[in-house]
């Protein structure tokens, strides 16, 4: 379904689309919210048939993906869960966080919703088992090298030098895979008895030692705080309606223990029931995560049969989705759901108080500034350098009041040279209004969706990072073009802390403890730092170049990989010609050429 723009704003599926389409239009009591907007905003469908169901809803999660339309619901698909990662494929396997969920032939545990016990986790692990934590390529019959700093540490067992056996090596493994997969038992009493023993001869610091693995391993198995009676990677599925909006609660059971969950909120859903919202929320959900278990639970479920095929081919074997009527599937699914209505209330409680706040700011700003009405956009732009080297420009975006990150912009100075902010600061102001008069055209004239004119929406107001010069540039651009949007200037005093506006020459003092001046800190903070943040990317990209980006016929991949096999310049430039080709991806060529480079550059 299509706006007027040529939007696509709703994307669908249905065995006999006549009669799916007819409801939509239907005088109806028992419409949501949600399909009475859609409605109103309908001027055009564009329909695909397929062979069967299942590439009806393969393809309707595709177009989803690539149009994110307004109506449909919308996950983010590039919010991957943590994982922890054991690369057993390795001969000295490593230990470490991911996001990359990936079938290699490693160990994966997760995912976890709560990264933050991830990695306290892991650093449990790295205390208690200090495995390498180098991408160097060791294997059990490598030539030993000196250990780094982290062997001196106790931080590594340094296999690299050959100071532990590939054998001794992998039991410290297993024992964390026997960790982190509940079954610490043996663990905890092999290291006890060894405490005792250790105590019974005096040696206590010894003893110590193994109490504070004890206490480590015991630290780690209560962040699996709930347990079930079967072994298996479960989700189990509920939602909780207040009327209005519905929040969907998942809890993650992997191996048997509840290792996190997650919640989605759904704002004017209530009118739809739980079937619908489900045979939605699962494909879209499911169809941008690494991991999708081998039982799923749920309330109801509308098209059960066609889901579960769906998430057998997306997981790569069976899948079931189970709708348990008593017992403590039953009982789980009830404490998700009222886990649900808690997180609800929590989160309303929360934007409401939120969106008034900022609504009563926003009103003290218009008030102030004599605007009329409360600014809905804002817009904020700052310079960035340091002695005129790398110059940059960011331009912020809130929108009642709250920042809207998808909207953010960076400019890398063009045609200014040197440290003149004010020149800059009207080359981004130029480049960015410029943009947003032609993408208005483009729309009006449909050339372009209004989805993708990342600079057709202009702000009810601009806040400059400055006084009254940096206002005045912007105020000599918008003129250029005819445009008129009010502009103030966000000025610090002699500490460097936001004391106030100015506007049409005026400048205004604002309470450091109100709303108002809070809301202007929190845009200037954020402006600041997006540009400071670009600025250091350039400045690191810059500055940390790489001898290896100098030797002819080599480049980014092979860079990378000779770094992987030798681990530093230094071995690079002590290898023979049979070690570097024995380099993925080094020829002849290449391999001639770094010797070449390192023989007449005398460098290391």
């Amino acid at each position: 379904m299509k706006n007027t723009l040529g939007e696509v704003i709703y994307v669908g599926k249905a065995k006999i689309l006549k009669n799916r389409v007819r409801q939509y239009f239907q005088n109806s009591k028992n419409h949501s919210e949600k399909v009475r907007a859609m409605v109103k905003n309908i001027a055009e469908f564009e329909y695909i048939v397929t062979d069967s169901e299942m590439e009806a809803l393969l393809l309707e999660c595709n177009l989803i993906k690539k149009y994110s339309p307004r109506y449909n619901i919308l996950l983010k698909d590039d919010k991957f869960y943590p994982f922890i990662k054991i690369t057993t494929n390795e001969d000295f396997p490593r230990v470490f966080v991911t996001r990359n969920y990936a079938k290699d032939g490693n160990k994966y545990f997760g995912p976890y919703t709560n990264g933050t016990a991830v990695y306290e986790t892991v650093d449990l692990i790295k205390k208690l088992y200090p495995l390498r934590t180098c991408k160097k390529a060791i294997n059990e019959g490598s030539e030993p090298v000196r250990p780094c700093l982290n062997y001196f540490l106790n931080l590594c067992k340094a296999p690299c030098a050959g100071y532990v056996s590939k054998k001794d090596y992998l039991v410290y493994v297993q024992n964390i895979i026997d960790i982190l997969t509940g079954k610490d038992t043996d663990i905890v009493k092999e290291l006890k008895l060894q405490m005792e023993e250790a105590s019974e001869n005096l040696e206590f610091e010894k003893a110590a030692k193994f109490r504070d693995k004890i206490l480590a391993i015991e630290n780690i198995v209560q962040k699996q705080k709930m347990f079930t009676a079967k072994e298996d990677d479960e989700d189990f599925i509920n939602l909780y309606s207040d009327g209005k909006d519905v929040c969907v609660q998942i809890f993650f059971v992997r191996d048997g223990k509840v290792s996190g969950r997650e919640h989605f909120m759904l704002e004017d859903r209530a009118a739809e029931n739980i079937a619908e919202i489900l045979e939605e929320f699962i494909p879209s959900f499911y169809g941008g995560t690494a991991n999708i278990p081998k039982y799923i639970y749920v309330p109801e479920i509308a098209e059960q049969e066609l889901i579960e095929g769906f998430l057998t081919v997306k997981r790569g074997s069976k899948v079931w989705v189970k709708i348990p009527k008593k017992g403590e599937k039953k009982d789980m699914l009830d404490m998700v759901s009222k886990n649900a209505k808690i997180t609800l209330e929590s989160f309303k409680d929360k934007i409401l108080k939120d969106k008034e706040i900022n609504k009563i700011s926003l009103l003290e700003l218009a008030d102030l500034l004599g605007l009329g009405e409360s600014p809905r956009r804002i817009e904020a732009y700052d310079i960035s350098n340091i002695q005129g080297v790398d110059s940059v420009g960011t331009m912020v975006v809130f929108e009642d009041g709250k920042p809207k990150n998808s909207d953010y912009r960076r400019f890398k100075i063009k045609t200014v040279k040197g440290a003149n902010d004010y020149e800059s600061m009207r080359e981004i102001l130029t480049r960015r209004f410029s943009r947003g008069l032609e993408e208005v055209k483009a729309i009006s004239e449909r050339n372009l969706e209004l989805s993708k004119g990342k600079f057709s929406f202009f702000p009810e107001l601009i806040m400059m990072d400055g006084g009254k010069g940096q206002v005045n540039i912007a105020l000599e651009v918008l003129k250029e073009f005819n445009i008129d949007i009010p502009v103030c200037g966000m000025v610090k005093d002699d500490k460097h802390q936001t004391r106030g506006l100015i506007f049409n020459n005026e400048e205004f003092i604002i309470n450091r403890s109100s709303n108002l001046m809070h809301m202007i800190t929190r845009i200037q903070d954020e402006v600041h730092r997006f540009a400071i943040t670009y600025h250091r990317s350039l400045r690191d990209k810059r500055t940390l170049h790489s001898i290896l980006e100098d030797i002819p016929n080599v480049g980014e991949k092979r860079r990378r990989n000779l770094l992987m096999k030798f681990g530093s310049v230094e071995n690079i430039r002590k290898a023979t010609m049979e070690e570097l080709l024995d380099t993925a991806s080094i020829d002849k060529k290449a391999a001639e050429s770094i010797l070449q480079f390192f023989k007449t550059s005398g460098s290391k």
